[in-house]
């Protein structure tokens, strides 16, 4: 760093002011006191001062000493004493932060300094070791041509390509998810998914007796034909996120076409332009919102076939499905729900013919809708709907007299319901438990031979799970909705039963499978060892009886040896004749050699070295 003229001149020999003038400095500074201070010292001080250091201002680098720690310090030393006075014409304040402001200035410099050689340092040992890594993994390459400049390059794309890779792979899968996969790629076999998913205990007791009709539900639902799927939707029981698993989720021929910003998807047979699905993301609520089994019934045949002619609509077959949920999760879930402002006033609740009339089911509230409500208001409204809601949903309500209360007594109307409710739940072709989301996926595909393509989520946090009541509020919500609660029992014992009944059929489905395959294999093998025989005596006719080898010794070790080696025979197709009918093949021709050119490679081998340990 240059050093100002006026610096450089001072460092030369002292300068000699005249005795008549005041001595003056060439260097460009504008302050008259300290030219009138140096005026005044004795001969030799200007030297002195301007040789102690550059001007106020001008740093001479981290390594320099202070400019301004010199004064402070005790020093015997000319310069010391030189600039002594210059310092001390300034004010006290102004020569401490002075101070203050130089020290920090060198500080700084010097750590940054020390920041950028260590940087640099650990930059030429990190390439060092990169390097030598790079050697040892690429070596037969290194005489091709100058290697350093290749193998920077090579090693520089293969960091870039890596950070390009950790860069993909977070904005692909954030999070833990992918590491917990990976951990469970690496750990024990999976297990059961569809173990108990409440987290009670995995033993189920039945406490109600179906028949096997009542839990075999398998469903010949021709997608290609006209039969329908009818998906009855109860308020705040899931059936959202389930309806969507039927639009968006299925393995089909054909899938549904669901365009972006719509609700409703086109969900057309294949090749027909006819629906094969009647729910919410389907074809809308076309028999009102959220419509009950009453009004369901009557009306899905109407509007599928009410275009066409009489004679020309076809036999079809109505497969009703629901999703059921915990009585006292539902109702709470729903006051939260209308909470928020929800009234579903456009639900039509058509009954014989006619909707209720206000008398039959007054309102529960008087403005817009019920937002806002307390807990203890929605639970005093006695006309509130969403007592019950699943039974009354679920029920013939012209068995009750609709809507109208004084037909029969409350007892024997709840009863009725009740029973309605049940018959209509048990004979449906399919019904699901919200707190069973695997479970509910399970029979859904066994029932309806349809799969899924990405499995359930069970969801155990919800709105309703977020309210705390007390044990009081709780009893009293059950109080409200004891037909409920006797319902979902009844159904959550059906359901667990054929889901137990389904599981035991596809095990003992898959046994009978793997027996078939023990007993051909075994008849494989005892069909190939007499042809191995009859073709080794044909070969050898003139063989000494005593050398020829006893058939019912073999036959013994060959039984002794099919446990072990049946394994290691290898599967194949149902080509091939079956066992009884060689034998008799055999019997007819004991002498005749026999060829099987549809044995597989696995068995020849597993013949020749039953022949070799012989």
């Amino acid at each position: 760093m240059a050093l100002p003229a006026c610096a450089a001149r001072a460092l030369g020999p002292p300068l000699q002011p005249e005795r008549e003038a005041p001595a003056r400095t060439t260097c460009p500074r504008r302050h008259s006191r300290v030219e009138a201070e140096l005026a005044a010292s004795r001969p030799g001080s200007v030297a002195a001062s301007v040789r102690a250091g550059p001007p106020r201002g001008v740093s001479r680098g981290f390594n320099s000493q202070p400019l301004l720690d010199e004064p402070l310090k005790a020093s015997s030393s000319l310069a010391g004493a030189a600039r002594a006075p210059l310092f001390a014409l300034l004010a006290r304040g102004r020569r401490r932060r002075m101070h203050d402001l130089r020290r920090r200035w060198d500080l700084g410099s010097l750590c940054r300094a020390l920041l950028t050689r260590g940087l640099a340092a650990l930059g030429h040992s990190l390439k060092h070791v990169l390097g030598a890594i790079f050697s040892k993994i690429f070596g037969p390459l290194a005489s091709v041509g100058n290697m350093d400049e290749k193998s920077n390059k090579l090693l520089l794309a293969l960091v870039m390509l890596f950070l390009f890779a950790v860069i993909v792979l977070q904005y692909v899968c954030p999070g833990t998810e992918c590491q917990l996969l990976r951990l469970q790629a690496f750990s024990s076999p999976m297990p059961d998914p569809y173990r108990s998913e409440d987290e009670s205990s995995a033993r189920f007791v039945p406490r109600y007796n179906f028949s096997r009709g009542d839990l075999l539900r398998k469903v010949d639902f021709d997608i290609k034909g006209d039969d329908l799927i009818v998906f009855l939707h109860i308020q705040k029981t899931g059936g959202t996120t389930f309806g969507r698993h039927l639009v968006r989720n299925i393995q089909l021929e054909q899938p549904c076409e669901c365009r972006v910003g719509q609700k409703k998807c086109t969900c057309h047979r294949p090749g027909k332009r006819e629906t094969w699905l009647f729910s919410r993301f389907s074809t809308g609520w076309s028999c009102g919102l959220h419509a009950d089994w009453t009004e369901l019934t009557s009306c899905v045949p109407a509007v599928v076939d009410g275009k066409r002619d009489a004679r020309l609509r076809p036999s079809r077959n109505f497969h009703y499905i629901t999703i059921l949920r915990d009585p006292v999760s539902r109702y709470l879930s729903e006051w939260r729900h209308v909470q928020r402002g929800a009234t579903w006033k456009a639900s039509l609740h058509v009954c014989d013919g006619r909707p209720p009339t206000s008398e039959e089911l007054p309102s529960c509230y008087t403005g817009d809708d019920w937002s806002g409500c307390p807990l203890k208001e929605f639970m005093d409204c006695p006309y509130n709907l969403a007592n019950n809601r699943q039974v009354r949903m679920l029920s013939d309500l012209t068995l009750v007299g609709c809507y109208n209360l004084s037909v029969m007594p409350e007892k024997q109307r709840n009863k009725v319901l009740l029973e309605s409710a049940k018959s209509n739940l048990k004979h449906m072709a399919f019904f699901g438990l919200t707190e069973f989301q695997r479970k509910t996926q399970y029979l859904f595909e066994k029932t309806f031979n349809m799969n899924f393509i990405s499995p359930f989520t069970q969801y155990n946090t919800t709105r309703a799970s977020s309210v705390e009541i007390n044990e009081e509020i709780q009893k009293r919500i059950e109080g409200l909705n004891f037909l409920d609660m006797e319902l979902y029992s009844y159904a959550k014992d059906l359901f667990l039963q054929r889901y137990q009944f389904m599981r035991q059929k596809e095990h003992q489905e898959a046994r009978r499978k793997r027996q078939e395959q023990r007993k051909f294999l075994k008849g494989r093998f005892l069909q190939t060892h007499f042809q191995s025989q009859s073709q080794g005596q044909s070969q050898n006719p003139s063989q000494n009886p005593s050398q020829t080898p006893n058939l019912n010794a073999d036959q013994n070790v060959t039984q002794n040896l099919i446990p072990n080696l049946i394994p290691n025979l290898t599967q194949s197709s149902g080509q091939n004749p079956s066992p009884k009918e060689n034998r008799e093949s055999q019997k007819q021709n004991p002498g005749q050699e026999q060829s099987d050119g549809n044995t597989s490679n696995g068995t020849h081998d597993y013949i020749g070295s039953v022949e070799k340990w012989r």
